[in-house]
């Protein structure tokens, strides 16, 4: 067995050598997120994309990948050119098939059916219940500090950011802190759900967390329907507009996406964001001496370092982007990351500047699927920023260099070691 997995491994390292020496020759470019110098720092690639071949076709991954904002920003808010509709995808793509099998979220959902999915959530989901969390985020971020009392290096992923918006969006839907545990766990399984390449025992977890999950929550929506609470269940399974509501199975695949989609997108933002301030000092004394700027420094570090890099989109007929025939069907990866850096958007796109005044990162989306959490992942960030800044008066890389994930689509520190004083 040892010896098949090896040849299978050296099989497929060969094909996809060959696959992107044809792009390389091709185009002049090749695009693989899996490379290890890809997952360290994408942006060079991102430049060489939006260079020589803005409209990428990847025969690797069988889609284009569009890399310039303007390009994005178009596709974004066309959904009747663009859907997000799976089912629609002529892609064989490894973990598409499988992602095809969960029952599916607003997120890949096309009119008329995201509009009412989101016209109900949106009634549950309001800026007001998200205000309304920020004295207990910012009790949360303390109180995990607190455990660190007298540590001088630790690793901020694990101690911190991991931990921060999993306990806040628990508390949101009504999970007991006896089960947080067991609510992280499939939070991380059901995010890899959002990965276009999974291996078959990453796909049996995402269906085992799905099912468990489900059933997780269909006790809870039983449970508030007879008693409601404070919370986003109370609030999802009462929503109603034109008068219709959520079926059971709507409002668990929902409470799936914000604990998936919500969770991972605050972590990566606030280990992300630490990341850069610390390798931009010049712009972490200013914050320092000008704490009215978080916010507009959240802004910057979305844009400088994208939690979501990849968004995805089918397209619906033959259509044409940046002069490029594409095939109805045909699998569009949008990179965030690149359009975040693109200079015909924003002047000296690879500089982090938190006073930047062209602000307008693309990093939430645009149109009709712009991120629902967005706001909550805003205040996280802004709060996680204020309360670090707040109990250190230093803040520098530990002995471990920090380390990303290996993601496509998610881009996120798997450890980041801080020395504090």
């Amino acid at each position: 067995m040892a010896l098949k997995n090896a040849i299978e491994a050296a099989v497929r390292s060969i094909y996809i050598r060959a696959r992107l020496l044809e792009e390389r020759l091709r185009s002049g470019v090749a695009w693989w997120p899996l490379a290890p110098e890809f997952v360290a720092d994408p942006y060079p690639v991102y430049q060489r994309l939006r260079e020589r071949d803005p409209v990428h076709y990847s025969a690797l991954t069988q889609q284009f990948v569009v890399s310039r904002y303007a390009d994005l920003d178009r596709i974004l808010r066309d959904h009747r050119n663009f859907s997000n509709d799976l089912q629609r995808a002529r892609s064989s793509l490894g973990s598409l098939g499988a992602r095809k099998k969960l029952k599916p979220s607003m997120l890949v959902q096309d009119p008329p059916d995201h509009t009412r999915l989101r016209g109900l959530v949106n009634r549950a989901f309001t800026p007001r219940s998200v205000a309304k969390m920020e004295d207990y985020i910012r009790a949360t971020a303390h109180g995990l500090l607190d455990r660190l009392e007298g540590a001088v290096e630790f690793d901020l992923m694990k101690a911190f950011a991991v931990p921060l918006p999993t306990i806040v969006i628990a508390r949101m839907i009504g999970v007991p802190e006896r089960d947080l545990d067991r609510f992280k766990v499939w939070s991380d399984r059901l995010a890899r759900a959002l990965e276009p390449i999974l291996t078959p025992e990453e796909q049996d977890q995402v269906f085992r967390a799905d099912r468990e999950l489900a059933e997780y929550h269909t006790a809870i929506i039983e449970q508030r329907r007879r008693e409601p609470r404070d919370d986003l269940v109370s609030r999802l399974v009462e929503a109603e507009e034109q008068g219709e509501k959520l079926t059971s199975d709507e409002t668990i695949v929902m409470l799936r996406l914000l604990l998936a989609a919500g969770n991972e997108t605050t972590t990566n933002l606030i280990g992300n964001g630490v990341r850069a301030l610390l390798r931009n000092p010049a712009q972490l004394a200013l914050l320092r001496e000008q704490p009215d700027l978080v916010p507009a420094a959240v802004e910057e570090l979305l844009r400088y370092d994208a939690p979501v890099q990849l968004d995805m989109r089918i397209a619906r007929d033959d259509v044409e982007i940046g002069g490029r025939a594409v095939r109805a069907g045909t699998m569009i990866s949008l990179a965030i990351g690149s359009a975040n850096h693109d200079p015909e958007r924003f002047q000296r796109p690879d500089e982090l500047d938190i006073t930047r005044p062209d602000q307008g990162n693309i990093s939430f989306g645009r149109g009709i699927h712009h991120c629902l959490g967005a706001p909550l992942a805003r205040l996280e960030g802004r709060i996680a920023l204020e309360v670090l800044l707040e109990r250190f008066d230093e803040i520098g890389f530990g002995a471990r260099p920090p380390k990303y994930r290996p993601s496509v689509v998610l881009r996120g520190l798997d450890h980041f070691d801080v020395r504090v004083g």
